[in-house]
């Protein structure tokens, strides 16, 4: 697992409290019913931390899934 993968994966755990097993195409605000505004927030804000990065208003609204956070991380160019 690369450095940015446990990065991440660490967010989501951090953010909802979950087992990293879980995270996969499935795990997205359709289908986590902890997903919410606050906890996307949440997610948005550990990502710029984390990454050290500033994302694009578009880029925070399209974050509702674990595998939407790893195409915005593509996005600026972080090796995923």
């Amino acid at each position: 697992m690369s450095e940015n993968i446990k990065k991440l994966n660490d967010i989501f755990v951090e953010v909802f409290g979950e087992v990293s097993d879980r995270l996969g195409d499935d795990f997205s605000k359709e289908n986590v019913d902890e997903w919410d505004s606050v906890h996307q927030l949440n997610i948005v804000s550990l990502i710029e931390d984390n990454f050290d990065l500033m994302l694009d208003p578009e880029d925070i609204v399209a974050c509702t899934s674990y595998n939407a956070s790893k195409d915005i991380l593509r996005k600026y160019d972080v090796e995923i």
